[in-house]
């Protein structure tokens, strides 16, 4: 039986320098991921989008590491969202379980893409906690929209919900490898039926898309919002233009009163 542990620790990691100062031997590595092996059967998988996968590593252990990773982070979190996964291995078959999978003699590139999915996965949890939050925020203004006719929102304050917005959407949509899947799987029928079967256990499609809707959700009411703004500023110019004219035709009136 082995123990995968992923922990979603930072906004991202800093791969350049992660790789400069880890010290193990390096299966696979690009500009988004570090894959180490540690030992028999243990193994790190490091992701640029904040997210580190362990496979049968020690609590003690796994602290130390995420300890010295934290260097080479933005954001470092003291709460960590986090995920179990287990392997069965010396099975007939691969089946697919809760938090489960059993796999006949798994070998590292089946581990590594075991690892990836369940990094995915917490990334999703990491990823649709804050979209909740930014809904909920959003969802307090629209509420006193509706009972008061009022945003009670600065410009300043509208700006930078909808930077966070488009933000959180471009990191979803440079991060997350649903869609694609790994290069290794390709030409290798095995681990492409593999692939596919954790992307439906960790439900990952669905999980994408409902994010996602979340999002553009958010969005429409942030361009509501901006569209309310700038209606009121347009009607205050246009008030003040209007006040102007009337001054001006006032004066001319008290001029020609008094020549």
């Amino acid at each position: 039986m082995y123990k995968v542990l992923s922990y979603q620790i930072s906004d991202s990691i800093d791969i350049k320098s992660a790789k400069a100062n880890f010290i193990s031997e390096l299966y696979y590595s690009d500009s988004d991921e570090l894959f180490y092996k540690t030992g028999d059967n243990k193994y790190v998988y490091i992701f640029k989008y904040g997210v580190v996968c362990f496979l049968n590593f020690e609590d003690k252990a796994i602290a130390d590491t995420l300890n010295s990773l934290s260097a080479y982070t933005i954001n470092f979190f003291e709460d960590k969202i986090h995920e179990v996964f287990e392997i069965e291995t010396n099975c007939n078959e691969i089946n697919f379980g809760y938090s489960k999978i059993e796999i006949p003699n798994p070998d590292i590139e089946s581990i590594r893409l075991i690892m990836l999915n369940v990094a995915q996965s917490v990334a999703l949890d990491y990823y649709a906690e804050q979209t909740k939050i930014m809904l909920q925020d959003t969802n307090k203004y629209t509420f006193r929209l509706g009972n008061t006719g009022k945003l009670g929102i600065r410009g300043n304050q509208l700006k930078r919900y909808i930077g966070r917005t488009l933000n959180l959407k471009n990191r979803i949509a440079k991060n997350l490898y649903i869609f694609d899947s790994p290069d290794v799987t390709w030409e290798n029928e095995s681990l492409n039926k593999l692939d596919n079967g954790l992307k439906k256990t960790f439900d990952l499609h669905s999980r994408h898309k409902d994010i996602q809707e979340d999002l553009e959700i958010i969005k429409e009411n942030l361009e509501l919002f901006r569209d309310i703004m700038n209606h009121r500023k347009d009607t205050v110019l246009e008030w003040i233009v209007i006040l102007l004219i009337l001054i001006e035709v006032l004066d001319i009136l008290v001029r020609e009163i008094l020549s």
